[in-house]
């Protein structure tokens, strides 16, 4: 290969980076995270099996319920060649047409995420304030409408990001600062102007996330005023005990999308480690524990998913 093919081989691909101090090809963290991601696999899968089979669980807030594991598998899945190359192939490189594709994918699965999010709370404020109208408010196909109306926004609007990167003269360093490919990270690298894709990612965002977590503590701020208004104190428990696992979901989610955002932006005088943490918690800390959150606390999918447990267990025994 002569020396000006290797040039223009190097300007499209990136250089993925694993945790910073540990050697790029380090074998003995493959397995640590295979087991993260089969449990996050199986976790999901499991949820999806016990919502379809048991006719209890048919009811809008678990068909939004499948739409969150759903998203949550299209979020690991996209970022699970990328992380498991990291430790265990030496300088891990992906084409920049890879590249591309997966930070499309990573951030069209957290629109969507954070796109059932706020269905999730609008299911909870129907069903605490507005009883009465649960069925006719929140019919079959309203929920089928608002699934579509959320992945068509989470497409279209990350689609112009994809778009305007594609366009971008790539003339520094090619090593990302995490295994696996997003926005604000690839921005970095690129010597031209890089205003036009920074504001609409911003706008993006604001649109986004900035919108669905503006909704979300609006309903619940007509939650709280709904239950506190309630006289007898175990409906109040009743009433804020439907409500922990998709707060729980909401903390687990935007907690690290937060931080990994002002860190991105404003955090460049912190060490490498800790982008790296967030961005890893952010794709990985919800899609593995959503589903022990419904699981524990929803007696439906408990009782659904016991007995396939305890199956297994027999199994193995046997």
């Amino acid at each position: 290969m002569s020396p000006s093919n290797r040039t223009v081989s190097s300007r499209h691909t990136f250089i993925l980076t694993g945790i910073p101090g540990v050697p790029v090809s380090s074998c003995w963290a493959a397995p640590p995270l295979c087991c993260l991601y089969l449990l996050m696999l199986l976790g999901n899968c499991c949820l999806l099996w016990a919502i379809r089979t048991e006719r209890a669980l048919h009811t809008p807030m678990y068909h939004f319920l499948s739409m969150l594991a759903l998203a949550d598998l299209g979020l690991s899945l996209c970022t699970l060649p990328t992380v498991l190359a990291v430790f265990c192939v030496p300088a891990a490189a992906l084409p920049f047409q890879a590249c591309l594709a997966q930070m499309y994918f990573i951030h069209t699965f957290s629109a969507i995420e954070s796109g059932v999010l706020v269905a999730m709370a609008f299911d909870r404020f129907v069903a605490i304030c507005h009883p009465l109208r649960y069925g006719s408010v929140l019919s079959g196909s309203l929920v089928a409408r608002a699934g579509l109306l959320i992945v068509l926004r989470g497409v279209c609007v990350v689609l112009p990001v994809a778009v305007l990167m594609a366009r971008m003269p790539f003339c520094r360093s090619r090593v990302l600062s995490h295994s696996f490919c997003l926005h604000q990270d690839m921005l970095r690298l690129v010597c031209g102007d890089v205003r036009p894709s920074s504001w609409y990612g911003l706008s993006a965002v604001i649109l986004t996330k900035g919108l669905d977590s503006l909704a979300i503590l609006l309903s619940y701020v007509f939650i709280v005023r709904a239950v506190l208004g309630t006289v007898s104190p175990g409906a109040r428990a009743k009433a804020f005990s439907t409500c922990i696992s998709h707060l729980c979901a909401v903390l687990i989610f935007y907690i690290p999308l937060i931080g990994l955002s002002v860190i991105h932006r404003f955090g460049k005088h912190l060490p490498p480690l800790t982008p790296m943490l967030l961005a890893d918690a952010y794709l990985l800390v919800p899609p593995v524990l959503n589903p022990l959150v419904y699981s524990w606390k929803t007696k439906q999918i408990r009782r659904r998913l016991l007995p396939l447990l305890c199956w297994r267990g027999t199994q193995q025994r046997a």
